[in-house]
């Protein structure tokens, strides 16, 4: 598995990062632990969670995701094979969120604990907090790098603007930068992305690891119609991409896929790892099958003609 680095950091990371969202929430625990073998036999060796993961799921409050992982890193060890990326800031179970001093001290701690491992590879400010300062808060992350526990620092749903406020903080006081981006980013979300984020990213030589890589399955394919929605996890975040755009994209990822004998979610992952300003996208899967069809997409090269089909095709 090829690498990339990360920003202009020392990590490196494969050409798609595991998006862990799902462990604990459409992946159980025992599904959880086959993921991650298969993860590591293919060489999918990053793994992106987040604390907050998955409080959305009635009766959980936060760190479930996390929890898995570290019980996984205790039985099966192989710590320093890994690059694991958690986050802070969005709303706990418990309503604590935001990136204040006192927030950030408290939470590293408790993803540290239930990861179950010394050090974060890279910690995301999950969302922007305007009610702190940002030298407050890469001072906050600074602190942590210098006491081993954090390697690299990231941004994960900045604006252009206040990523370019932080990138300048961080070089006027003399503070660790934001070496990678998390944005939402895919065939049928760009507007948000390119025009000033890119551009930025690029600029900056800021690292891009979009999430929605397959806009909830979407790209997939297998959400046609409405009733393809019916009694799915993910349904009531797909059904606004079922519109004479979204149809558009689908049919060019069928002819490009069908040129490729490969699947349309192999095509749109290739099809943003291309990319230049990105480093690699988060994807998920909740079955062993689903992965392998995931791995093979990072063996997919698209050709000029089929980037730029896709291109015109999600415009």
């Amino acid at each position: 598995m090829s690498k990339r680095q990360l920003g202009r950091s020392g990590l490196t990371v494969p050409s798609l990062i595991f998006g862990g969202n799902v462990f604990g929430w459409t992946a159980d625990e025992a599904m959880s632990f086959r993921l991650l073998d298969a993860l590591v036999e293919a060489g999918l060796t990053a793994i992106d969670t987040a604390d907050v993961y998955s409080a959305w799921v009635p009766g959980h409050q936060g760190g479930e995701s996390e929890t898995i992982i570290g019980r996984w890193l205790k039985e099966r060890g192989g710590r320093d094979k890994l690059v694991i990326a958690t986050k802070v800031g969005k709303p706990m179970g418990s309503g604590d969120k935001g990136l204040s001093r006192t927030w950030i001290k408290r939470a590293v701690e408790d993803s540290l604990k239930r990861l179950q491992t010394d050090y974060i590879d890279l910690y995301y400010a999950h969302e922007d907090d305007a009610s702190v300062p940002l030298e407050e808060v890469l001072q906050t992350f600074s602190a942590l790098i210098a006491e081993g526990k954090v390697r690299v620092i990231g941004a994960s749903n900045y604006t252009a603007g206040r990523l370019k406020e932080a990138l300048d903080t961080s070089t006027r006081a003399g503070l660790p930068r934001y070496e990678c981006l998390q944005p939402l980013y895919n065939l049928v979300d760009r507007k948000e992305f390119e025009p000033e984020l890119a551009p930025l990213c690029l600029a900056e030589g800021v690292g891009v690891a979009p999430y929605y890589s397959l806009a909830s399955g979407f790209l997939t394919g297998k959400y046609r119609s409405e009733a393809d929605l019916a009694n799915r996890t993910r349904g009531d975040r797909v059904r606004k991409y079922l519109n004479d755009r979204g149809f558009r994209v689908l049919a060019a990822l069928d002819a490009v896929a069908s040129r490729y004998q490969a699947t349309p979610g192999q095509v749109a992952l290739a099809w943003l790892a291309a990319k230049p300003v990105v480093t690699a996208p988060i994807v998920s899967a909740t079955s062993p099958v689903q992965l392998q069809d995931l791995v093979k997409a990072t063996r997919l090269q698209l050709d000029a003609e089929a980037m730029a089909e896709l291109d015109r095709a999600s415009a």
